[in-house]
């Protein structure tokens, strides 16, 4: 099998990498994974991704290339049209051009809040078929790529995640250690909620559900859920750092881009098809602060 990851040099594509690779170390039959950064393919140019779909012929396309700057993508809305939601929909028509599959990373930013409600009347997640209702412009583009894909190839498969943080690439985990250098007080938001997830155990889950083979869109994230305060005092607990976290409010922060305020994704289609859990989110952490050098004496 060949598969081909564009978004290569970010920090879940070069996860997937390794995660593809390894599972191919450990299959009877060959893995072949190419990787293809920015600088080798970028994904909003069409001609581009159709004449290296031509070329590669792989079997698999795994994309996580994207732009997730949020707040520069309320700035230019165009840019990130291209690049989040044209880009997958090249992708998708090269795929059906060469017979390929497509495995396309989404986001929790494609819902809003407030939560919906479960079993006596308890928030509950957001499944994959709760309509999708983005609050900025890259969940806007994040959600007319899964229409795009859906409409144009049938050998697809849409993973939404949520709070993503990896060992290469900017992320919230990173931004907290580096602020936690150099200050003893931190404002951080507690009124938006989601599941934290790594990058290692996300990459670990997409190769589950390439190998499954059950076109269609499901949610993969770190078991658990917590608020970004909660994140970050996890973050300086594990990391051993002295940090008082204080509690704020998204108006407060007043940021370009609106976020959504309930992210929490449900993954109960993924399980009951049969998709592994992944670990819980403070496990994840505590690996991940382990792989960055930066976990405390425990």
């Amino acid at each position: 099998m060949h598969i081909a990851v564009t978004g290569a040099g970010g920090q879940l594509g070069v996860d997937l990498v390794d995660a593809f690779a390894a599972d191919g170390a450990t299959e009877a039959d060959a893995v072949t994974v190419t990787a293809l950064a920015h600088d080798a393919l970028d994904v909003a140019d069409r001609d581009a991704v159709h004449a290296a779909l031509r070329e590669l012929a792989p079997d698999v396309v795994v994309n996580a290339a994207a732009w997730t700057d949020v707040d520069r993508c309320e700035a230019d809305e165009d840019r990130c049209h291209r690049v989040n939601a044209l880009g997958p929909w090249w992708l998708a028509q090269a795929c059906a051009s060469t017979g390929a599959t497509l495995v396309h990373t989404s986001t929790d930013y494609v819902f809003s809040g407030p939560p919906p409600t479960g079993a006596g009347g308890r928030p509950r997640g957001w499944t994959e078929f709760d309509p999708v209702a983005p609050v900025n412009a890259y969940g806007r583009a994040k959600a007319a790529a899964e229409e795009l894909i859906r409409a144009t190839l049938r050998e697809h498969h849409i993973v939404r995640t949520a709070w993503v943080s990896g060992a290469r690439g900017g992320s919230f985990v990173g931004t907290m250690l580096e602020l936690g250098a150099s200050r003893d007080r931190i404002e951080v938001v507690a009124d938006q909620v989601s599941s934290p997830t790594v990058t290692r155990d996300l990459a670990t889950a997409i190769v589950e559900v390439v190998a499954q083979g059950r076109h269609g869109t499901v949610h993969r994230t770190n078991r658990g859920r917590c608020t970004r305060a909660d994140l970050a005092r996890a973050v300086y607990e594990l990391a051993g750092m002295d940090i008082e976290v204080v509690e704020t409010t998204s108006a407060r922060l007043s940021r370009p881009a609106p976020r959504p305020t309930w992210s929490v994704l449900d993954d109960r289609h993924a399980r009951t098809q049969g998709l592994s859990d992944l670990p819980h989110w403070h496990d994840g952490l505590r690996r991940l602060l382990a792989e960055l050098g930066a976990l405390g004496d425990h």
